[in-house]
């Protein structure tokens, strides 16, 4: 929605202080509060959406005072699924634009977007983060649920995601991480991000939030109540035991760091959505993988393998 609501001061301490950040991150302003079409300044969920079934689009974010304790903030969004007509809708919260297409979930015909000619569907980036933090709360009806977020850095084009052939030639950087349920509490997430090319000129970010990592895949009232996005520049705030976690892939299956706590519970998942495993780093350690790159996330970070 239509960034009106910053002034140059705050703007140019942004930059200078902190690098470039994005507008609205905190959740505290709001564009159309009270009515159908109520969202987050700068960013986008269904009652913006283009697509030929726009005109079925239902509110499913809103202004919510459930804040974590500590911060000096009013307001967090909470982003919420619905069902119609049996088919489940996720919740979605974006800087870009929704397309709705097809009342198939999974059809390639709904997607987000960067819309590069219209300011209320982007945000440009013109700098590099080493990652992009959030504070979360998500209540699941199920346990196996998890819900999940994404953000691309690209470069001058109208990046589609799910990620097209086309748009893959554009991306600069990705961070993706699908989580569990945080039990009623509000937990701070960090992803870094991965600089994978082959584009090279970060311009624009793409960042989406939902409620369900499987497009229709959850459940009527699923929730995420989402609070103070930020990109973080430095890694001097990083303890030396998370910059040496690690996971790789060698002829032996799955290697991972001694430096993971040993209850930790990870997740292996194909670029398709799939799990593939589950368990500790000893259970997993020796796994083997068919050829491809996999998202393996521990509920506090996510980390890309590739399987040769």
């Amino acid at each position: 929605m239509k960034k009106i609501y910053a002034s140059f001061f705050t703007i140019l301490f942004s930059l200078a202080a902190f690098g470039q950040q994005i507008d609205n991150g905190s959740m505290e302003n709001w564009d159309n509060l009270g009515s159908n079409d109520e969202e987050p300044s700068n960013w986008n969920s269904f009652m913006t959406a283009s697509g030929g079934l726009s005109l079925f689009a239902s509110k499913q974010v809103e202004q919510s005072s459930d804040i974590r304790s500590g911060t000096s903030g009013m307001y967090s969004a909470r982003v919420f699924s619905k069902s119609t007509i049996g088919i489940i809708a996720n919740g979605n919260l974006t800087l870009g634009r929704i397309n709705m297409g097809s009342s198939t979930p999974s059809s390639t015909s709904n997607y987000n977007y960067t819309d590069t000619g219209n300011s209320d569907f982007s945000q440009q980036l013109n700098s590099s983060p080493d990652s992009i933090a959030f504070w979360v709360k998500y209540n699941n009806s199920s346990s196996n649920d998890l819900a999940r977020i994404k953000a691309i850095i690209h470069d001058d084009y109208d990046y589609v995601d799910p990620m097209t052939s086309e748009s893959e030639q554009h991306v600069v950087a990705d961070a993706a991480l699908n989580f569990e349920s945080t039990e009623g509490s509000w937990v701070r997430k960090s992803i870094a991000f991965d600089y994978v090319g082959p584009a090279t000129t970060p311009e624009y970010i793409l960042v989406t939030f939902t409620t369900n990592m499987i497009p229709g895949g959850g459940s009527d009232g699923d929730e995420i109540f989402i609070d103070d996005v930020e990109l973080i520049y430095s890694t001097s705030g990083i303890s030396d035991k998370h910059k040496n976690c690690w996971i790789a892939y060698n002829e032996s299956g799955l290697v991972f760091s001694n430096d993971f706590e040993s209850d930790d519970v990870f997740r292996v998942f194909s670029t398709a959505g799939k799990e593939i495993y589950r368990g500790t780093r000893n259970q997993l350690s020796s796994s083997p993988l068919q050829s491809g790159m996999y998202l393996i996330t521990n509920n506090k970070n996510s980390f890309k393998v590739i399987a040769h």
